[in-house]
């Protein structure tokens, strides 16, 4: 429960409230209009005060970023795990929620001291996980920069189920009693209300992601139409095919790089075992030469001998003949001359073929020498690389990585758009089923919802009201009637009666922030009788069940409600607001909040006309 709201800013106004129903008064002057006292006494701000110090966003608009208020620090005393706590907040510092006093124990999120100011703080986002896991037993650390997507995950957030307990008028929460906001996501409420009332909410989350595909189809499907992406989508086999073998090219790329090494001589080696084969090759072409030689010694040397006698001796009388005036030697000298001639021929050419033979051999020997180097060298270059080579190699690697998700993201597209439809279609089926089997099970908990809301309406009404839960092809669809709630009153009223059936099934499950708030608005149209006997429900339930109901009014309703057996006095807030006065409202003072052309001392923009908008659960 709410103990205490209170302000460093000197004028305002501080309330204290207690168990059961609390209402705050404002006093209108007379002849002001309704617009008038909205603007100036403060009771919409009282509800975006709760908000602000709750984790709610403090975009450039907030009034809490007004000049006048900026520096102020408002704060709130209420019970965090069943332990009071003070907690500020101001709108120069809105990402720190302030520890006043309290014990922290049992947070799942702890505050940090700030050693130079000598204060615990914790940032907004952690505060939002501590009052989710307090009042709801969740844990949530979602944070959203615009008040659109507040609350918009696809899980039950602590922002989208605590604004279902203090509705805001200013963002549309009075509309209709399934939304706590005018651009409340369908897969947000129902998300969140399965939460509340107790059904299993994760079928509501699987129908939201349903709708997601779909969303995401119908872009495709529109763009595609237009021809933008004709080369880009492709079909889904051709894309498949593409990718399988982009794939393996980059498994191989990844493999190789794995065993890469890296020798930082690489390229001394390089040209150490380049230079080792250009030698081979010389030595074997000089080789090749030498043994041709010797070939040709070899023969020249099987075809060297001396002439036969018989020959030698015919050549000397012809060359007696020839030379008849030349002394001639002996015959016997010839021959012993010849012999020599003969034994030097064969000497040259056996020193011939011994030379060639020697420079083979040496060859053969230093080749066979540089080919065992070369086989080192070589070894080592294939068992590593050089930088350049890694650095290649990884340029590729991250070429094909990009070409593989490309394709990988293109098919997938494709695939999705070729056969979405008829699986979403299943899937959608398959849910209805589901949530129906749901609906089976917790039937104990439908029947709860059921009594308790025709409970308040026939005690407001004195007729029966009906809520119904419905299976349907876009997820769990609740309908609401109440007598005659085609009237502004009335259809206000069903925001009263289903906020007070949520009390009873979030009792049931002792979840929730231990209190409800209703702005005046809540009650605007609704005939004094309705109102009075709205709050002589709300009293017996909030003691009945054990949560407190605050409520903010309007004076001049006060007559008409006395009017009725009820004793309202006994629940005023000791603190009142007025209009009457500059400083009679909640802040004291009168200021322009940002991004208003009217100074109002509430924060809030001019009334807009109220109407009430369709709803995934129509009635």
């Amino acid at each position: 429960m709410i103990h205490r709201v209170f302000s460093s800013l000197g004028t305002f106004k501080t309330l204290d409230f207690a168990q059961g129903l609390n209402i705050l008064l404002s006093d209108k002057m007379p002849g002001a209009t309704e617009q008038q006292t909205r603007n100036r006494t403060g009771k919409t701000s009282f509800v975006e005060l709760i908000h602000f110090i709750c984790g709610g966003n403090c975009g450039t608009d907030s009034i809490f970023r007004s000049p006048e208020l900026i520096d102020a620090s408002f704060g709130l005393e209420f019970d965090v795990f069943h332990e009071a706590v003070q907690v500020t907040r101001s709108g120069s510092e809105p990402s720190k929620i302030i520890l006043e006093s309290g014990d922290t124990t049992n947070w799942p999120k702890q505050p940090e001291i700030e050693e130079d100011l000598f204060r615990k703080v914790i940032k907004n986002t952690p505060w939002r996980t501590v009052l989710g896991r307090a009042f709801f037993n969740i844990d949530d650390e979602s944070d959203s920069d615009s008040e659109e997507d507040e609350g918009s995950g696809r899980r039950p957030s602590f922002r989208s189920l605590f604004s279902y307990f203090v509705r805001r008028e200013n963002a549309g929460g009075m509309r209709d009693p399934l939304n706590n906001a005018s651009k409340q996501q369908i897969g947000d409420a129902q998300i969140a209300l399965s939460f509340l009332i107790g059904f299993d909410w994760t079928i509501a989350q699987k129908w939201e992601v349903v709708r997601q595909k779909e969303k995401q189809n119908r872009v495709l499907k529109r763009i595609v139409s237009q021809g933008v992406l004709t080369d880009v989508l492709d079909t889904a086999a051709s894309l498949r095919s593409r990718f399988v073998v982009a794939d393996d090219k980059l498994k191989r790329i990844v493999g190789n790089l794995s065993s890469f090494r890296i020798h930082e001589q690489y390229h001394v080696f390089e040209r150490e075992a380049s230079g080792i084969t250009r030698e081979i090759g010389e030595l074997t072409d000089e080789n090749t030469l030498d043994r041709a030689y010797l070939a040709e010694l070899e023969a020249a040397m099987e075809a060297e001998g001396p002439p036969a006698p018989d020959d030698l001796a015919s050549l000397y009388e012809e060359a007696g003949i020839v030379l008849p005036d030349t002394v001639l030697r002996r015959y016997e000298d010839v021959l012993v001359f010849h012999d020599s001639v003969m034994r030097n021929r064969r000497s040259y050419l056996q020193g011939e073929h011994s030379a060639a033979s020697e420079r083979v051999r040496k060859r053969e020997a230093r080749r066979e020498g540089l080919d065992q180097r070369r086989s080192q060298l070589m070894g080592m270059l294939k068992s590593h690389g050089a930088l350049e080579q890694f650095v290649a190699l990884q340029a590729e690697q991250g070429r094909l990585q990009g070409e593989v998700e490309d394709l990988r993201r293109r098919y997938e597209a494709a695939a999705q758009l070729e056969s979405s439809s008829s699986s979403l279609e299943l899937e959608r089926a398959h849910l209805v089923e589901r949530l129906q089997q749901e609906f089976e099970e917790r039937g104990a908990v439908l029947d709860d919802a059921i009594r308790g809301f025709n409970a308040i309406v026939e005690e407001l009404y004195g007729e029966s009201g009906r809520i119904e839960f419905h299976a349907t092809h876009n997820g769990p669809e609740l309908k609401i009637a109440i007598p005659g709630d085609r009237s502004r009153g009335i259809g206000n009223m069903e925001i009263f009666c289903f906020d007070m059936m949520l009390q009873r099934m979030c009792a049931r499950q002792k979840i929730g922030p231990g209190f409800l708030i209703h702005d005046s608005h809540l009650f605007d149209g609704v005939d004094p009788r309705q109102t009075a006997r709205a709050l002589t429900v709300g009293a017996r339930l909030a003691e009945e069940i054990g949560f407190q109901y605050i409520v903010t009014l309007n004076s001049d309703v006060l007559a008409e409600l006395s009017s009725a057996d009820f004793n309202i006095e006994k629940y005023f807030v000791s603190q009142r607001l007025t209009d009457a006065t500059e400083d009679g409202g909640l802040f004291g003072i009168r200021f322009e909040p940002p991004g208003s052309e009217q100074a109002d001392e509430s924060g809030t923009r001019p009334a807009r006309p109220r109407g009430r908008r369709p709803t995934p659960a129509s009635r």
